[in-house]
């Protein structure tokens, strides 16, 4: 591997960990940052919100920001807002603030999670499942490290400021590889780019595109709902605080060795269809299984969920294999991940009402199962070998 391309790796991994700490760092420090800011209830649910809104707005934007100024320039500048909003929002004593830097460090973001398919596709071609396999774990990994560390760092610190404004640090750090990379950057097309663009609209076009977002969309907001009510469904269920938390942290721990292991497997395989259908196939059993009989090996359950999560770095690395050039990629990203956290913004908050209709969470529990069939249906049209530009050129 030759330096540069050594210096991308490193810049892509550590790019990838910073990707959820703006969101996942708010959680654990929540109900300290919403009394010091004497945040409503309306400020706090807008608060739990921002991301997959941030998401679907933000990263739709990502393909035409990179046109406009170059990919490695736009990481770059993406990394800065993260660190701007993350720093910023830990020093300020107003709810407005901490919002609207909320929204710049979760844009940046958003940006980078939909270039991050992207810049794998134009520099590992050749190694799109291993390096998908990197990134992915790093994901989980800062995922999995928010989650667990802000709070001792913010008791380290005496303060929530310190929990959240920690990961500003890393996120600098982040940004240090790609400090060198933008000097390659060639704002606007490439002059010796012959293919034809493809745009988002195009993508929208096709049966891959949807395929991709809806599949994508669904996942993410199993996962999500996964992540916020578990612990409470254990919780209900008669368990103790600590072991709920214990048990979702089963669900979370085991997405690090599957996102490490899935993306090669995938693209090992023309057809990923049968893979995705296994790993789906763990949502309905847990779920059930969660409902029915919860204190009957409860940390099964919680694995099964966990497993059934690993659809998510499958279809990452689908990204980079259902297109043929880092243009067709990017495009593919933005409608995949822009229409999908739309979707997944739902999830959460329909099963929480649900919750409420209903007093408990068989229904809502029965109703995700459900879902997941939906997942299963959608698999083939994502799975089968093709790609955005030959859907396009069919269309003519």
């Amino acid at each position: 591997m030759t330096p540069r391309r050594l210096l991308l790796y490193v810049g892509v991994v550590l790019l990838a960990f910073n990707l959820r700490p703006a969101a996942s760092s708010v959680g654990p420090v929540l109900e300290d940052l919403s009394s010091a800011l004497a945040m409503g209830e309306v400020s706090t649910s807008v608060l739990t919100t921002l991301p997959v809104v941030a998401f679907g707005i933000f990263g739709a934007a990502a393909p035409w920001l990179a046109a406009a100024t170059g990919m490695h320039r736009l990481t770059f500048l993406a990394l800065l807002a993260v660190v701007a909003g993350l720093l910023s929002r830990a020093l300020t004593d107003s709810v407005t603030v901490f919002l609207v830097m909320s929204v710049l460090a979760l844009a940046g973001m958003a940006t980078a999670n939909v270039l991050l398919p992207s810049l794998v596709k134009l520099h590992f071609p050749d190694k799109v499942g291993p390096v998908t396999a990197a990134y992915t774990t790093s994901l989980a990994v800062g995922l999995t490290a928010a989650s667990m560390l802000t709070v001792p760092v913010a008791d380290l610190g005496g303060s929530w400021r310190w929990g959240l404004g920690a990961w500003a640090v890393t996120a600098l750090l982040a940004a240090a590889p790609w400090l060198s990379l933008v000097v390659h950057d060639r704002p606007g097309p490439d002059p010796e780019d012959t293919e034809r663009r493809t745009s988002l609209r195009q993508v929208a076009g096709t049966r891959l595109g949807w395929a991709m977002a809806l599949l994508f969309g669904i996942q993410s907001a199993h996962a999500y709902t996964i992540f916020g009510w578990m612990a409470t469904m254990y919780r209900d269920a008669g368990f103790s605080a600590a072991t709920a938390g214990l048990l979702l942290g089963v669900a979370t721990g085991i997405t690090i060795p599957t996102s490490l292991w899935l993306p090669a497997a995938a693209a090992r395989q023309q057809d990923q269809t049968r893979l995705m259908l296994w790993l789906i196939a763990c949502f309905p059993v847990g779920y059930l299984g969660l409902a029915f009989a919860p204190d009957v090996v409860p940390w099964l359950w919680a694995a099964l969920l966990g497993l059934g999560c690993g659809v998510f770095p499958v279809v990452l690395t689908l990204i980079g294999l259902r297109s043929r050039s880092h243009d067709g990629t990017a495009a593919l990203s933005a409608f995949t991940q822009a229409a999908g956290y739309v979707i997944a913004a739902f999830g959460p908050f329909c099963i929480g009402l649900l919750h409420d209709a209903t007093g408990g969470w068989t229904w809502p529990l029965v109703a995700l199962a459900v879902s997941a069939l939906m997942m299963a249906a959608l698999a083939p049209g994502a799975g089968r070998p093709m790609t955005i530009e030959e859907q396009l050129e069919a269309r003519g």
